[in-house]
């Protein structure tokens, strides 16, 4: 009786340590996504082939990591690789999308990332899925179809299509990481960013890059990709896999606002329209939730 009592309260301490936990997780994913958010102006401001700035940018990222996590442990489980080779699909189709559409649909469109995390996280996580995620998904699903009927040309509708297949990838992305929550996933990111560093190593010596451009790309390698990726795998052992891809609603609303400032780059008004759609539906499916753990948080305790 007296074991099961201490089995009981180990159990305890340890749900009240994790979730004293997700409010600095919280904050890590929000730094994060602020971060991220510089994605589309530099990427926008690069003359380059994509994968040349996808490979170069991560060669970067995985330089910062290792120094930062020391000698990394790649035990190559299914959950290890299928993070790293989501993660190379991600962050390579995001960028090619970035060049081929507006950033703001680039952005928006990956955003949709949570409708595909509801279906894989139910099935592989076994994380539950209720009627308020199904109506997400629903209202998700008629903000992305805003899109398509903004960029009828080739070069747009491409664009759009690569951003499509960026938030699958980042939907298996997240979903595998979440696996890895017991564990180390900083790993994942790490052999990712170097998959996708030797992918665009050839690209490179299409079009010589100028001192602005090698600039661009160290910011981007450095505080776009290394430093928040480093935040988002702490944060990822703390949050559910669809929190953790709703919680960083920052980026897509800074992404275009940065690159419309700078650049004058404006999305269209159906693509608009989808955008606000989306963010708000992913928004508040975020903050019911996170109200709901407060909750059942006793103060005194």
């Amino acid at each position: 009786m007296k074991n099961c009592t201490l089995i009981k309260c180990g159990d305890y301490l340890s749900e009240k340590a994790a979730l004293n936990e997700r409010p600095k997780a919280i904050i890590f994913l929000a730094a994060t996504a602020v971060m991220w958010s510089l994605g589309g102006l530099l990427i926008k401001s690069i003359n380059a082939h994509p994968l040349a700035i996808a490979g170069v940018r991560s060669g970067i990222s995985a330089v910062i990591m290792l120094i930062t996590a020391g000698r990394p442990k790649f035990n190559w489980s299914l959950a290890q690789i299928g993070a790293a080779l989501s993660y190379v699909g991600m962050v390579t189709l995001f960028v090619a999308a970035t060049k081929n559409t507006t950033a703001a649909n680039a952005i928006l469109i990956q955003y949709t990332a949570p409708v595909y995390v509801i279906f894989l996280s139910a099935w592989l996580l076994k994380e539950k899925v209720n009627l308020f995620d199904w109506v997400t998904v629903i209202i998700v699903m008629a903000g992305m179809a805003m899109f398509f009927i903004d960029d009828i040309s080739m070069g747009g509708m491409l664009g759009n299509v690569l951003a499509a297949g960026s938030g699958i990838s980042f939907a298996v992305f997240t979903v595998f990481m979440r696996m890895q929550k017991e564990g180390s996933p900083l790993e994942s990111v790490i052999l990712g960013n170097l998959l996708t560093a030797l992918i665009g190593l050839p690209f490179l010596f299409t079009n010589l890059l100028d001192t602005r451009g090698w600039l661009y790309l160290t910011v981007l390698g450095t505080f776009q990709l290394g430093l928040p990726y480093i935040l988002y795998s702490k944060a990822i052992k703390h949050v559910t896999a669809l929190e953790a891809s709703l919680i960083p609603v920052i980026e897509p609303i800074l992404n275009p606002v940065w690159v419309y400032i700078f650049l004058g780059e404006a999305p269209g008004s159906w693509a608009l329209a989808g955008g606000i759609i989306v963010i708000a539906a992913v928004t508040v499916r975020c903050v019911i939730p996170l109200r709901r753990h407060a909750s059942h948080i006793d103060p005194a305790e």
